[in-house]
């Protein structure tokens, strides 16, 4: 089943606004767990899991700074 855009509109907000400052703190305490790497291992380990976050939501998110596909349009 495909979203709509305004569905895929309203979760790419939720996803911003509330899972990834989660996804960071998470990120953060797990980090946190382990004995402080190298500053270029721990960068490199920031970068991955940056990247690695957005990748389940990348059909969410394609498409949505777009105009709605969907409206009508002013000929």
């Amino acid at each position: 089943m495909a979203l709509t855009y305004k569905t895929r509109r309203r979760l790419s907000l939720l996803i911003l606004l509330v899972g990834m400052p989660a996804y960071i703190a998470v990120a953060w305490w797990v980090m946190s767990l382990f004995e402080r790497p190298g500053i270029w291992l721990e960068f490199a380990i920031y970068i991955v899991l940056g990247i690695l976050w957005v990748l389940p939501f990348k059909a969410v998110f394609k498409g949505v700074g777009q105009a709605d596909p969907d409206a009508p349009r002013d000929e």
